[in-house]
């Protein structure tokens, strides 16, 4: 179905063009800034936030078209209930991917980057969305990175970045550091290139200090329980002890973190990590060859491949010995690359007998394993064919004096036992480790930093920023772990700011999760230019009211933004500590049961969809397939009834009559429609309230009958916000000035509301897979709209049903 000049339907009124249409209505709200709010003099401000996007080379995907329709419909939701709406847009236009690409077409990023947004900026008005384009910003904007490089220096100031050396993964194809997020089994996301692991300088940021603030706060900010799960399970708090091993014949002791301090009698070898500073003075001169072989085998491995851990336990013995402190007896020492510097001391006591990865190591060096916890029925003599790791259920044997007791109250006794003896103290660790934010690539806010041989280390003065990034061509990286900016000596070059002697610049750039972590803050306050945020405007419109973004995104950005807020407001810059009162993640979409790739050609193009379908036809299609929240299948064969859908609301708007009243039964169906509608939406539960939607237009034209203007008008102001431009039309067709997102949302009588419901039970091929409340003189149709509308029913629906066996009242049978 393609949109074409309108013709004249049977009832004689011009049929539906979405296209003529939207054209029309986008340039309207351009000319007339219709989504561009007031934003000194709002008073019920509403700040409704979408992550804003990678502006890659290929153009808007229809991923991105249904996360940003889904955030559309909200914030038109909000307007229509009276709130002053704030809907930004924005690019993520640093980092490694834009500069990969620019060095694949030969084209260097500061014109390709442009180029891409002015795509992406194309194809975002096409889709209809509420956005305030006045409040537009790019990342690789100086106006923007200035703040970016202000913000570096605020932590700088308050002692919360330093420069250190440290272990990280090297793509020695895409020649820089990579998170542990970006190494799949051992190789480059990316380019699929092994993984090395370098030891480089890099810059910090203290985020360690803020989690036990990160962790509490999750208890009550209102987000998707799976992403608060994802930040707790990242922030990672393990409650322990430290206990120091002294070492054997020497004046100096191992500290190690356990989470089994009620363990500590089993202790029978102590593991450092290849990278523990006290390798080399624990290390025999007979093992000194053996372990310098092994640790420098272990460099060579990523991170992430060590924390996952092989099936196969590698580690070397150093020779030297350490004494447990809980028993006294001398154990042997050893180096292994399952034990992780970054994690707790870098060196662990291992309790083969209670421990799956120090029982594997036992096992495979033929090393002591000692029961010191019993299960329920177990004693002390019983063998041990596995590790037995129950932390609650067993007491302690082969412990004394503290045979018999609880794991829990071994935990404790122990350590204050041991911390008598200056040997152990209670501790609180975190998996979470500083954040490193130090790229050495080119396509990035340099870092301001001014290293002179006289002043040491100088901060560039406020006034100095921007900090410019120069247009330099040979931006290639080299396998050197050295930034291209450091090849250009007329840059880095400057006179020192204290001493005014020739310095030289930091030629690392910042990571791109830095420019993202603060964005939301610049959104309102773009026109200013001798502040990164407005304090008046900051405290009118933020925190932000609502944030929806993809789950991809749940921990590294969520986690970076609500660090850099904790710290401005501990700067006293804000009066919140953290940025977004509500997020929810949206889902992903698949193509016909299948993930979308272009090796399979199933990518789904939206500007061609948006020709052939209109973007209201699209945007109401991509919220009907399933869930905001879970995602959903795209499938043409779905496409055309939700086009059939708004050719029947445009028919109803052009067929309808004033005289007379209203009937009864519909009006009562109206306010059922509103009710469900109102509450869907307010939950972002838009798939429900679609069918809602559809389910009265069977109402409103059972029969072919001629609906009334009290019938029709409250509809299109439902659909506004799922399908703007055609209700904009219809608004104006009804004789109203102004946009209908001008207008107050329709009201529902709660007494017209009221219906006789019922559980319908629904069976997929005669199996019973959920119920669905329905009005009791549901409609065959209905019924089955609402059934496929709940995702725990639609899972075991593929295409449409052979049969439908439906006892009203009572059953609906769905034979597929």
């Amino acid at each position: 179905m393609t949109s074409s000049t309108p013709n004249s339907t049977a009832a004689g009124h011009a049929s539906y063009d979405p296209a003529a249409i939207e054209q029309k209505w986008q340039e309207r709200w351009r000319a007339e800034r219709t989504n561009s709010p007031d934003l000194t003099g709002a008073e019920r401000p509403y700040y409704q936030l979408m992550m804003f996007p990678y502006p890659s080379a290929e153009g808007l995907h229809i991923g991105n078209v249904f996360a940003f329709t889904g955030n559309d419909i909200h914030g038109r939701f909000q307007r229509l209930q009276g709130h002053t709406v704030f809907e930004p847009i924005g690019f993520d236009a640093f980092g490694i991917h834009s500069e990969n690409y620019a060095l694949k077409v030969g084209i260097h990023p500061m014109e390709l980057i442009p180029r891409n947004i002015a795509n992406f900026r194309r194809q975002l008005r096409r889709v209809g969305l509420m956005v305030d384009w006045s409040h537009e910003l790019s990342t690789t904007d100086p106006a923007y990175y200035k703040w970016t490089q202000w913000i570096f220096l605020q932590l700088l100031e308050r002692g919360l970045a330093y420069r250190g050396k440290a272990a990280v993964n090297w793509c020695p194809s895409c020649k820089t550091v990579l998170a542990n997020e970006q190494v799949v089994n051992g190789a480059c996301e990316r380019c699929g290139t092994p993984v090395e692991q370098r030891y480089l300088e890099q810059w910090f940021f203290k985020i360690t200090e803020y989690a036990p603030r990160l962790l509490a706060n999750l208890d009550w900010i209102d987000w998707s329980d799976t992403t608060k799960t994802a930040q707790r399970n990242w922030i990672g708090e393990s409650e322990g002890a430290e206990i120091d091993f002294a070492l054997a014949g020497a004046d100096a002791s191992i500290r190690v973190f356990t989470t089994r301090p009620d363990t500590i009698f089993g202790a029978t070898y102590v593991v450092l990590a290849p990278e523990h500073p006290l390798v080399d003075a624990v290390t025999s001169s007979a093992q000194r060859e053996q372990v310098r072989a092994y640790v420098e085998r272990a460099g060579k491995r990523d991170l992430v491949a060590r924390k996952v851990g092989d099936r196969e336990k590698t580690g070397v013995f150093t020779g030297g010995y350490a004494v447990n402190p809980a028993t006294g007896a001398r154990i042997p020492v050893w180096v292994a690359d399952y034990v992780l510097m970054e994690y707790g001391t870098g060196a662990i006591m291992a309790v083969p007998g209670h421990d799956e990865r120090d029982f594997a190591f036992a096992r495979a060096f033929d090393l002591p394993i000692v029961r010191v916890v019993a299960a329920p029925g177990d004693d002390a003599a019983t063998p041990l064919a596995e590790a037995y790791t129950d932390n609650e259920g067993g007491r302690l044997v082969h412990s004394p004096p503290f045979d018999g007791l609880t794991t829990t109250e071994g935990k404790a006794r122990i350590v204050a036992w041991l911390g008598e003896h200056g040997r152990a103290k209670p501790t609180v660790t975190y998996r979470l480790h500083d954040w490193t934010i130090s790229r050495q690539r080119y396509w990035g806010p340099p870092i301001p930093i001014i290293y002179c041989d006289a002043c040491g280390m100088q901060a560039v003065p406020e006034k100095d920023l921007p900090v410019l990034l120069p247009p330099i061509t040979d931006f290639r990286p080299d396998d050197s772990g050295v930034s291209p900016l450091a090849r250009h000596e007329e840059w880095y070059r400057v006179p020192c700011p204290e001493c005014g002697k020739m310095a030289r610049r930091e030629t690392d750039v910042s990571d791109t999760f830095l420019d993202s972590a603060w964005y939301f803050l610049r959104y309102p306050s773009t026109e200013f230019t001798d502040v990164p945020f407005d304090a008046e405007r900051t405290k009118q419109w933020l925190p932000v009211n609502i944030y929806i973004g993809g789950n991809e995104h749940a921990v590294l950005h969520l986690l970076y933004s609500r660090f850099i807020t904790m710290v401005l407001h501990d700067a006293g810059y804000l009066d919140f500590e953290e940025p977004f009162m509500r997020f929810r993640a949206h889902g992903l979409l698949i193509r016909n049961g299948a993930k979308m790739s272009k090796t399979k050609g199933n990518v789904v193009n939206p500007d061609e969809y948006i020709e052939r379908w209109g973007a209201d036809t699209i945007r109401l299609y991509l919220m009907y397939m399933g869930p905001l929240e879970e995602g959903g299948d795209f499938r043409d064969s779905g496409i055309s009834g939700m086009r059939r859908f708004l050719d029947r609301l445009w028919a109803s708007a052009h067929e309808m009559r004033s005289d007379g009243a209203p009937d009864d039964a519909v009006i009562r169906k109206l306010h059922r429609t509103i009710r469900k509608v109102t509450e869907d939406t307010s939950r972002l539960g838009y798939n429900t309230a679609i069918a809602a939607m559809m389910e009265y237009m069977n109402t409103l034209r059972g029969g072919e009958r001629v609906p009334h203007r009290a019938e029709v008008e409250p509809l299109v102001q439902l659909v506004a916000p799922y399908a703007p431009h055609i209700a904009e039309e219809l608004w104006e067709r009804l004789g109203h000035t102004g946009t209908v997102f001008s207008s107050r949302w329709p009201a529902f009588d709660p007494a017209l509301a009221t219906e006789d419901e019922i559980e319908l039970a629904v069976q997929v091929n005669g199996k019973l897979r959920g119920t669905v409340r329905v009005a009791r003189d549901i409609a065959q149709d209905d019924a089955l709209a609402a059934a496929l509308a709940v995702p725990s029913i639609a899972k075991f629906v593929t295409g449409t049903p052979r049969k439908v066996i439906f006892g009203p009242g009572r059953l609906l049978n769905l034979v597929v």
